[in-house]
């Protein structure tokens, strides 16, 4: 709490010391953002309107700097969670979990309690040496941490620091390990009276043990499911002691399913109704199957790296760019990025009128899609295109992924958040989520450049109409396991042979892989 006579921005701490001998032991990799702690840390208390001011977490209607306070550090909102905290600080329980009708009628009046939040926010304290997208704290925004007798210490906010309006110049000065629902629950309340949080501070924490702190927190008691976890922290996803655990596993493949699900479920999506889910028999050639699906995209946007010294990872599951960001896409914007670069190559190839796509169009075939013949483009979707089948499908997901991924400042992929909203209906979610990427205009216009590069190449499968035999031959060499590595291969090289971004992105990329 502050002094007393002295100004607000100078808070009294307690020092706790914790560290004990056996963690000497401990590898410290300043590299790996594992850089050997402070032994201690600090507890004190701040209002709400503070904290949230002094960590960037501002009201979702106002427009400012987001794209260098949320970095994959911070959780991601869910709006409702929060407006219940709000409702619990104010009435207490049960009154906050009645239905709006019952709270409005004022029969249960009698309900309300103190609604005490005693559980501590955990936060880092920057210090001017710590870099987030390589940006610093402004030295007037510093927080200064002063050691004082008897394990105690003064808290003394930034100079420039004016209060719950103030803004910060580059990155806050505090980021919120866990707790960031907490401080949202206030935005809608004005409250009346003297309300406290109390707070667990560490300083210059570097960012792999916050990761690992949020962890033992919340998904080590079980409180969130891990899957869960890689969308409220994405840092998570990058973590080396998770690839050894259960926790990566789970995520990479419990995400790619739901994606897969979603590309099959969402009416915007290109696959809609398109996939075999259940791996039925009769559909060979028709629809490629949901586990072929999973496969593929564990192979490349859900993967961690593509191999020892190869250094093209997933962008659903690696830090990307010079500044190693780790996307903090969650799982419906992800959904979204790739059902909206499918709709960009869907349409360049309807508008295709190569020779691959007019032999594939001449075919009668049969369709499984009652009174959609003509809506079924069948140098899309036929049974004899490759981009319909198992080869064609990771190939297409690893051009994507790899294009991107070597792109990703570019582009600035991380500033795309997509949409944080939990209301309305996942296909709602989903739909909004498409609807934000798209008014991103380096993204939308490499996706655009990247699937008419793509729609020039010959997808026609082995046994596709009008191939000469020298090129059947050729495709032929596109079947079984070793297929993949051949048309990847292929296809790079075709998008490389032209000029623009994507073709300089695909010549890198055959660099990196070494094609």
């Amino acid at each position: 709490m502050a002094k007393r006579g002295s100004p607000t921005r100078h808070i009294q701490a307690l020092k706790v010391h914790q560290w004990v001998t056996e963690w000497g032991e401990i590898q410290w990799k300043p590299g790996e953002r594992r850089t050997e702690p402070q032994h201690w840390f600090y507890q004190f208390s701040i209002s709400a309107a503070d904290l949230k001011a002094l960590s960037g977490i501002y009201a979702r209607t106002t427009k400012r700097r987001r794209g260098s306070q949320d970095l994959g550090i911070q959780r991601r909102h869910e709006e409702q969670r929060s407006e219940e905290i709000g409702r619990f600080v104010r009435y207490g329980y049960p009154w906050s979990d009645l239905s709006e009708a019952k709270r409005e009628s004022g029969e249960f009046r009698e309900l309300r309690q103190p609604g005490w939040l005693p559980t501590a926010i955990v936060v880092n304290i920057l210090t001017g040496k710590d870099k987030r997208l390589g940006q610093s704290v402004a030295v007037d925004d510093l927080i200064a941490v002063k050691d004082e007798p008897g394990n105690t210490a003064v808290i003394e906010l930034p100079k420039s620091y004016s209060g719950r309006a103030w803004q910060y110049q580059t990155i806050p000065p505090i980021e919120v390990i866990d707790g960031q629902h907490r401080l949202w629950a206030f935005e809608d309340y004005d409250l009346k009276g003297n309300f406290e949080l109390p707070v667990v501070a560490f300083v210059g924490l570097d960012l792999s043990w916050q990761a690992y702190l949020f962890y033992t927190i919340n998904i080590k008691p079980k409180k969130i499911n891990a899957s869960l976890a890689f969308d409220l922290y994405p840092l998570l996803r990058t973590e080396e002691w998770l690839n050894k655990f259960e926790g990566h596993i789970i995520y990479r493949e419990t995400r790619a399913q739901e994606l897969v699900d979603l590309l099959w479920s969402s009416p915007e999506s290109p696959w809609y109704h398109r996939i075999n889910m259940l791996g039925e028999k009769g559909y060979k050639g028709l629809l490629v199957t949901q586990a072929a699906w999973v496969r593929s995209l564990l192979a490349a946007f859900v993967k961690s790296w593509e191999g020892r010294g190869v250094r093209i990872g997933g962008l659903f599951g690696t830090a990307v760019g010079k500044h190693d960001t780790v996307l903090p896409w969650t799982r419906l914007a992800q959904a979204a990025f790739l059902i909206v670069a499918g709709e960009y190559l869907r349409d360049a190839v309807a508008n295709t009128e190569k020779p691959w796509t007019r032999a594939l169009r001449d075919q009668m075939v049969p369709t499984l899609f009652e009174g959609q013949e003509e809506a079924s483009d069948l140098a899309f979707f036929g049974p004899n295109t490759l981009l319909n089948q198992d080869q064609g499908i990771r190939t297409l997901l690893h051009v994507l992924n790899d294009a991107c991924f070597v792109r990703a400042d570019v582009l600035r992929l991380h500033e795309w958040y997509g949409t944080e909203s939990t209301r309305g209906s996942e296909d709602e979610r989903l739909s909004a989520n498409g609807t934000s990427l798209k008014k991103k205009s380096r993204i939308v216009r490499f996706l655009k450049e990247l699937a008419n590069g793509l729609a020039t190449y010959d997808w026609r499968a082995s046994s596709g109409p009008g191939l000469t035999e020298e090129q059947r031959t050729l495709k032929a060499a596109f079947r079984g396991s070793g297929g993949y590595k051949a048309l990847r291969g292929d296809v790079l090289k075709h998008l490389a042979s032209s000029s623009g971004d994507v073709a300089a992105a695909a010549a890198e990329v055959l660099e990196i892989l070494g094609y």
